[in-house]
This record gives C-alpha cells, sequence and structure tokens, in this order.
C-alpha cells in the first residue's frame, strides 16, 4: 500500500486539473449533450492526464539525484527513496500505453500529445534555464489541451477562445514565477536570476490585460451574442475578479503551484462557481 501512494503521488494527479482546458470547446460550443462528442472530448482529457503523468515521472526519475539535496524537492517519492527507479520507469511505460491507448485512431491528438511530450522535455532538460522561453512553453502546455479539446475532436476553435486561452496561460506561467521569487535564494530556480522582479510584474499586468481585453472582446462579440446569448457579458466582472484574487494571492508567495493553489483559495473557487451559474443559467 505504501509503493502504491508512493506511486500515485508520483504521477501527481493533482496537476489533472489543468487538463480540464480540454473541456473549454465542449463547454463553449455547448455541446456537451452530444454523446459520442463528449466521449472523444473524455478520451483527450484521459489521455492527457496519463502522459502529463508520464512526463512528470520521467522529470523526477532524471533529476532524482539533484532533487535528493534540494530542501523541499527531496520529499519526492524518487528522491526520497520511496519508489525506486525501476518501479518509475515500468510506471512511465504503463502511463504511456494508456495515453496512446486513450488517443488511438485520432491522429491529430496523437500529434498534439507528442509535441506536448517532446516540449515539455526539451523545457525540463535545457528550455526551463532561458528567460521567457521557459514560460512561454509552460503557456504552450496549456494551449495544446485547448486544441485537443477542439480541432482534434472536431470542434472548431473560436480564435477569441484560444486568444483568451493564450494570455491567461502566459499570465498563469509568469505568475508562477514571480511566486517563486519568494523561496529561500537556495530553494529558487537558476533561471529567475534574469527575472528582475519589476519585470516580472510587469510582465503579469501585461499578460492579465490582455486577457482581460480579449475575453471581454469575445464576451460582447457578434459570435458570442448569437452562440451564447448576453451571459457572456455578465461574467466579465467575475473573470477579473478572478485574476486580481489571484495576483493578489502570487504577492503573497502563493501561486508556484497553480492547480493547489486555485483550489485553496475560497473567493477564487466562489469566483468560478459564480461563472458556471451565470454561464450555465438558462435565464440569459
Amino acid at each position: 500500500m505504501t509503493l502504491l501512494l508512493a506511486l500515485i503521488r508520483l504521477m501527481r494527479p493533482h496537476q489533472w486539473v489543468k487538463n480540464a482546458f480540454v473541456f473549454a470547446g465542449l463547454l463553449f460550443s455547448h455541446t456537451w449533450g452530444n454523446g459520442p462528442l463528449a466521449l472523444r472530448v473524455i478520451h483527450a482529457f484521459l489521455a492527457f492526464c496519463a502522459i502529463s503523468s508520464l512526463v512528470y515521472v520521467l522529470n523526477d526519475w532524471r533529476d532524482r539525484a539533484s532533487d535528493a539535496q534540494h530542501p523541499i524537492k527531496r520529499n519526492r517519492p524518487l528522491a526520497s527513496g520511496a519508489v525506486g527507479a525501476q518501479a518509475a520507469l515500468a510506471l512511465a511505460t504503463v502511463l504511456l500505453l494508456a495515453g496512446l491507448w486513450m488517443a488511438w485512431g485520432n491522429r491529430v491528438l496523437l500529434g498534439l500529445l507528442g509535441l506536448y511530450v517532446a516540449l515539455n522535455l526539451a523545457y525540463s532538460w535545457r528550455l526551463k534555464h532561458v528567460p521567457v522561453v521557459d514560460v512561454s512553453i509552460i503557456a504552450s502546455g496549456f494551449m495544446l489541451r485547448l486544441l485537443a479539446g477542439t480541432v482534434a475532436v472536431g470542434i472548431p476553435p473560436s480564435r477569441w477562445l484560444l486568444l483568451t486561452g493564450l494570455f491567461i496561460a502566459l499570465f498563469l506561467g509568469f505568475s508562477k514565477r514571480k511566486a517563486e521569487t519568494f523561496y529561500e535564494p537556495e530553494q529558487q530556480r537558476a533561471v529567475l536570476e534574469h527575472y528582475p522582479p519589476a519585470l516580472l510584474d510587469t510582465y503579469m499586468a501585461a499578460t492579465m490585460t490582455a486577457t482581460v481585453i480579449t475575453y471581454g472582446l469575445y464576451a460582447t462579440s457578434i459570435e458570442a451574442m448569437q452562440q451564447h446569448g448576453e451571459r457572456l457579458t455578465y461574467t466579465v466582472p467575475v473573470v477579473i475578479f478572478g485574476l486580481l484574487r489571484y495576483a493578489y494571492q502570487v504577492h503573497r508567495g502563493r501561486g508556484e503551484d497553480v492547480t493547489r493553489d486555485l483550489l485553496r483559495d475560497p473567493w477564487i473557487i466562489l469566483a468560478l462557481g459564480v461563472w458556471l451559474a451565470i454561464f450555465l443559467s438558462p435565464r440569459f
């Protein structure tokens, strides 16, 4: 049982929340009632869960020696010795096969998954040390999820939705770097030497502003009005509140783990709930 729990921790299932980006196309196209289409999206979601966990396992396997010397990362399953190297590689094989099985027959999805793996391995093994490129790769992971839930399953993506997704992904990436500046010096990433705090503040402000503008333009566009009525217009203040609240949390030293910090702030959870309530309300 101890080994099983350690293997589950190694997969980092809490990070699967990021894969919810896959459902954006289904949600915004109002096609969740289409059973076969919804099933294809679920398969894409599960494939990304398996493949993203595969990347985490491979990265931890490669970094297990250096992680063992880190004051925080030494508690990871591989670094602490709770999971052996061979067991980790066996788990990686299972995750690879599971991801391929879920995506089998969908060449576009397979291509997106392959690109996701290639970018993330390049990030972990070299490009995480290159300023701006590192955050761009983090953002690309969200965009590939978004494309997997649209193009890969046959849902035409909205150009405004893609732009909004891009900017919010960049905002989350730069927020992650900003939160890491609050660590003790020995715990910080090497790339932070190239990110002055004021520059990260500028990047956060720019990408948050771009997110608000593109989402506002999308919400009030003729395209959105025809498909969603006026409901998206009423969600704009909720989105602004959520972004401002997240920026506040980042400047308190939170935000390094996007999934964890989103889920533990009751005000952000409330904003998500209000957004869904407005979007799904039949009154608009």
